[in-house]
């Protein structure tokens, strides 16, 4: 798919991070732009940015957890552009901690959005862009979404499921003019990891807490400007699966190298 000013693109998570940088890079194509995010303040701001390029910009309070909301958001985007031919799922959220620090409102929260907004997002645009076609879907995992590391088990269910969903979703639309894309970023310097909601359970110190984070985002190398213009790549390069970072593409070599002991040579590297 190319990405010009006939270009109408629907993005989730655009007040902040990958979703911010990719309504840039598109608004510097010509593209039209239908961006949403739960934080109003953010989307204005993304919005500041992007208008002077020119292309029209509409901007929806969205939350992706609710079905009712992504519907409203379709017909909206629909409403204000004549048509909508790229979706990008993007909007996400980080939870840590292990298995027995989440409670079931933490696992259930986490899903909510990371995997059932984009559920959502396809199912309610996914008309829309078979009218537009030819068109694409952009759904955003994770290297998480590979691998699965200690107290991520919430993080990591939630952006499996994306990939699965979305690896079966892109054979069912073969040949119908609507491709689909899944993204795999690395460590992306994003406000994602500093705003990572601990399991509700935990009775670990807050230093403690926040040292692990501290160390997690110090392993957050690649900008959210290069991961966006890594996607866009991908999108007008037709590729199913688009890993993002050098840490990204070794995590998948390795995972299919050991799949049952990948996390012991990932300690070594680390």
């Amino acid at each position: 798919m190319q990405l010009s000013d006939r270009t109408v693109a629907a993005v989730t998570g655009a007040g902040s991070g990958i979703g911010r940088a990719l309504a840039l890079n598109l608004a510097a194509r010509g593209a039209a732009l239908a961006l949403a995010d739960v934080n109003e303040d953010a989307l204005n701001e993304t919005a500041l940015l992007a208008r002077p390029f020119g292309g029209r910009v509409s901007l929806h309070m969205v939350d992706v957890s609710r079905e009712a909301e992504v519907a409203e958001y379709a017909a909206a985007a629909v409403a204000a552009h004549g048509r909508v031919n790229l979706l990008i799922n993007n909007a996400g959220v980080a939870l840590g901690g292990t298995f027995e620090e989440l409670s079931q409102d933490d696992l259930e929260w986490i899903m909510g959005i990371n995997f059932w907004g984009g559920v959502y997002g396809c199912r309610h645009f996914l008309p829309h862009l078979r009218v537009a076609a030819p068109a694409r879907i952009v759904n955003v995992s994770s290297v998480f979404g590979l691998i699965g590391p200690p107290e991520q088990t919430g993080y990591a269910a939630s952006k499996f499921a994306v990939r699965g969903f979305s690896e079966s979703l892109r054979h069912e639309l073969r040949g119908s003019g609507v491709g689909l894309s899944v993204v795999h970023p690395g460590g992306i310097r994003t406000a994602i990891a500093r705003r990572a909601r601990p399991g509700s359970l935990t009775t670990r110190p807050r230093a403690e807490l926040e040292r692990g984070q501290a160390d997690f985002e110090r392993r957050l190398v690649t900008s959210p400007h290069r991961a966006a213009a890594r996607i866009l790549q991908g999108i007008e390069g037709d590729e199913g699966r688009i890993l993002i970072g050098t840490d990204a593409t070794v995590i998948d070599v390795l995972q299919r190298l050991f799949p049952a002991r990948y996390m012991a040579t990932l300690d070594r590297l680390i």
